[in-house]
């Protein structure tokens, strides 16, 4: 398991939060093609190394936070407040 570190609670359990998926991905606009609507939802990166993600702090203070994490390793490299 995870020991994420919220930038307002600090330390917590992964069971705290939730996965908000890959940061830094850009939303279609509304009448793209059916095409870029299905990549976007269905289909992600699956990186080796240094990935960027966004968590929220369900069960402590409700706020999201931008991870730097290893997914070879699990190691968290950073943790930064979204303002």
């Amino acid at each position: 398991m995870l020991n994420i570190p919220c930038p307002w609670c600090g330390p917590r359990a992964q069971t705290e939060y939730h996965y908000g998926g890959e940061a830094g991905r850009v939303r279609p606009a509304d009448d793209a093609p059916l095409q870029d609507w299905v990549e976007h939802v269905y289909l992600r990166d699956n990186p080796c190394g240094e990935h960027l993600e966004l968590w929220q702090h369900q069960a402590g203070c409700g706020q999201w936070l931008q991870l730097r994490r290893d997914t070879r390793s699990h190691r968290i490299l950073a943790a930064a407040a979204l303002s």
